[in-house]
């Protein structure tokens, strides 16, 4: 059988090699078909999922929850507060909600407790040490970091690939691969990367892919995304009833996330 479009079923190895020339075409069709479906079907959740302690998703703005380097967790504000106020009340030493470590008390531990992660495969770690390195200039560990954890399956790291396949740092410059890291962070219900792939084929004319991207996005609470069909619409690019509907998904992803 042909593996990329699963359309055709073959008697022999020869048989379809010699098909091939015929088949290419119909094949790469079918390919992008499939593509497709998997790139515009609405994610259940954002990239972040819900928090481990309220099981309430997570908002997709950094200012909303916090990631423990102890154990990678990432927990709402709410949470955050709540076990602080714990702790005040109680007199009690200031640990992580989640798995109970005591605090680092230096950027110095942070690090070490990432690095603990690293060596037991944790790909949101490898994410956040690929983050130090990229801010301190050293662009070849953050893709080296970076992709050993979109690997391991961290949206967030797929997304960052992006930057570096795009502006050339780290790794020559790749316009392919910086499109298929995007498209791969999209799926995995990144909205930022959803947003951008809007944009990539706004620029390119293909308004419809455009709006298809732009409600996704909005339906995971991102507010760039909004902004961007508020314009459509009132280009007459979209739809009435789909505007309306992309504004109440995006208040409805806000609200979702209130803890």
């Amino acid at each position: 059988e042909c593996n990329v479009c699963d359309l055709v079923r073959y008697c022999s190895v020869k048989c379809q090699r010699d098909h091939i020339p015929k088949h290419l075409q119909v094949c790469k069709k079918r390919a992008f078909e499939l593509r497709d479906e998997i790139l515009f079907k609405q994610p259940e959740s954002s990239h972040l999922g819900d928090c481990p302690i309220c099981c309430v998703p997570l908002s997709i703005y950094k200012k909303n929850f916090t990631l423990y380097s102890c154990c990678s967790k990432r927990l709402c504000n709410g949470c955050v507060y709540a076990n602080k106020l714990r702790q005040i009340e109680g007199r009690l030493e200031e640990k992580c909600p989640f798995c109970m470590q005591l605090m680092p008390d230096t950027d110095e531990e942070v690090k070490m407790n990432l690095m603990r992660r690293i060596e037991a495969n944790d790909p949101i770690a490898m994410h956040e040490i690929g983050m130090m390195r990229y801010l301190e200039g050293d662009y070849e560990a953050a893709f080296d970091y970076w992709t050993k954890s979109a690997e391991l399956g961290d949206v967030v790291a797929q997304y960052n690939l992006t930057t570096l396949y795009g502006e050339g740092k780290g790794v020559e410059k790749d316009e392919k691969k910086e499109l298929y890291y995007s498209e791969e962070a999209a799926i995995g219900g990144h909205p930022d990367a959803r947003y951008n792939l809007g944009c990539y084929e706004e620029e390119n004319e293909r308004i419809e892919r455009a709006g298809k991207h732009w409600i996704i996005a909005a339906n995971l609470g991102c507010d760039d995304s909004i902004k961007a069909l508020k314009e459509c619409y009132a280009d007459g690019k979209i739809s009435k009833e789909d505007f309306a509907a992309a504004l109440r998904g995006h208040q409805a992803a806000v609200d979702a996330t209130k803890s």
